[in-house]
């Protein structure tokens, strides 16, 4: 379970906000015991942050405590290194210079634009901002270098520039500036200090992370939900982030990721980040590197001889691959591009014209392209796997009239029928070349994409994040699959504190 701590120079910095006995002056502090077998994070809100000052002693304490502390000591000595932050502005949202340029101008309303000061001080907080059109800048800001309150000064010189930065604390805020400052910092710590009772009766804090605008997520509202209630349960407060929370990973124990991954994605950044602070994460890191290009997967299941379709790697500058596709892989093929999801970037070439016209056309994508033996069945198995164990298995139908389980339009998608069974009436075959798949990429939760043509199986791709919706992977299971799934988090999250 983890504590959030709040730090402050004297009682009355805080006098304008809730109280709360996890708020500490900096000489309580000093005095602080970190509880056995608990993790705590600290909110350094101390006036001055200067090299030697209370400010930064709280920083170098919490994190010789083994605290995680915002801002940290990197991050002080960063913002006193000018050279780190002049940025140029340019590439940002055209409202983000408009209204620098408009600020800046207003400055003095006596002068004409031409003579105006274009200079610019605004105050961020948590990554929030009280302009909406500075919100991309702020947020940007406060990923680079976590600080609860940054004082930021633009000036324009040949294009905007960040001038200076410098923490703040809330004894600098005037009264409207403090409900901008409460407001993120109730959102950067879901108020811990008024719900203790709520949130401190679970052993462990788990964070999903979803994305709710994403069209065809891992798993849908209702899966969500029932994974939240298992959690419970067993005593896993279970709660939903987004990405705007990034700087909050450290609050849980473990990090389960519910939004479609890949590698250039904030989706990586969390599952790193979480590895980083000793948090148990599903998918992590290294799986997520694994299964999200085709290309490194293809090759690791065919130098470990698990059975995959027959592939072949191609390269944008290789001159005879329309001719090695035809003459070692023939009619039809398919071809994609490496890292591809949900059947997107996924081409079936029924002749040599439809081939160069799909190459050239991935090749735009990707320097690289697979092209794969076309195997027809009218299903793909998927295998569930967690932990080096198969938990769930469905077949997932051809979409009717299409070679695909998913047929994407201009502006709808379409998925086939599905079938789901228990693990044990699934040929053993099947099961066989689902683990040794898995067990090439790691510990975690993955999706088994395998087709079966008479006593022939052939893995597709491996999913480090596949989908659990609900009446469709938990369809045999129902409920006993999320337990499942949360009991493996609770045996490693309890390791992870044994440890």
């Amino acid at each position: 379970m983890s504590r959030l701590l709040i730090v402050v120079d004297r009682a009355k910095d805080w006098s304008p906000y809730y109280p709360s006995e996890d708020v500490l002056t900096f000489d309580q502090y000093l005095q602080f015991t970190t509880p056995a077998n608990g993790r705590v994070r600290v909110i350094n809100l101390c006036q001055s942050a200067k090299y030697l000052s209370r400010g930064y002693y709280c920083s170098l304490l919490a994190e010789a405590r083994g605290h995680h502390v915002v801002p940290s000591v990197m991050t002080l000595n960063d913002l006193s290194r000018k050279g780190l932050f002049s940025l140029e502005l340019e590439e940002l949202d055209s409202s983000v210079l408009e209204w620098l340029e408009a600020s800046g101008s207003a400055i003095d309303p006596s002068k004409d634009a031409r003579h105006a000061t274009h200079e610019v001080r605004i105050r961020t907080y948590f990554g929030q901002v009280e302009h909406p059109e500075l919100k991309p800048v702020a947020r940007a800001l406060f990923e680079r270098f976590p600080c609860p309150i940054l004082e930021v000064v633009f000036k324009r010189r040949k294009g905007w520039q960040i001038e200076s930065m410098k923490p703040a604390s809330p004894a600098d805020l005037e009264e409207r500036e403090q409900d901008v400052f409460a407001a993120a910092l109730d959102r950067f710590s879901s108020m811990i200090w008024r719900k203790p009772r709520a949130r401190r009766r679970y052993r462990f804090d788990l964070a999903v992370l979803v994305n709710p605008d994403e069209e065809m997520p891992p798993s849908d509202k209702v899966a969500l939900t029932r994974f939240e209630k298992a959690g419970r349960k067993l005593g896993i407060n279970v709660e939903q982030i987004t990405r705007r929370d990034y700087m909050r990973l450290p609050e849980y124990d473990g990090l389960f990721i519910r939004e479609t991954t890949a590698i250039d994605h904030h989706t990586y950044r969390f599952a790193r980040k979480a590895e980083a602070e000793g948090m148990v994460v599903i998918d992590d890191p290294v799986s997520i590197l694994r299964c999200t290009n085709k290309v490194f997967l293809a090759d690791l299941l065919k130098n470990n001889k698990v059975p995959t379709p027959k592939t072949l790697i191609l390269s944008k500058d290789q001159k005879q691959a329309v001719e090695q596709v035809m003459d070692e892989l023939g009619f039809p093929v398919v071809i994609k591009i490496p890292d591809g999801a949900f059947s997107r970037g996924v081409t079936k070439a029924e002749d040599e014209e439809s081939l160069r016209a799909g190459l050239k056309e991935l090749f735009k994508q990707s320097a690289l392209v697979l092209a794969q033996e076309y195997l027809y069945t009218d299903y793909d198995w998927r295998i569930g796997v967690l932990g080096g164990r198969a938990i769930y298995a469905c077949k997932y139908m051809m979409v009717k009239g299409h070679w695909q389980i998913y047929q994407h339009g201009e502006s709808t998608s379409e998925s086939g029928d599905f079938e789901t069974m228990p693990t044990y009436e699934v040929p053993r075959n099947v099961i066989q070349a689902a683990l040794s798949a898995t067990k090439l990429i790691g510990n975690g939760l993955y999706g088994v994409d395998i087709k079966q043509s008479g006593n022939r199986v052939a893995v597709i791709e491996v999913n480090d994040n596949p989908s659990i919706d609900a009446g469709v992977e938990d369809r045999f299971l129902g409920g006993e699959l999320y337990t499942l799934i949360m009991q493996e988090f609770l045996s490693r999250m309890e390791a992870n504190r044994r440890r």
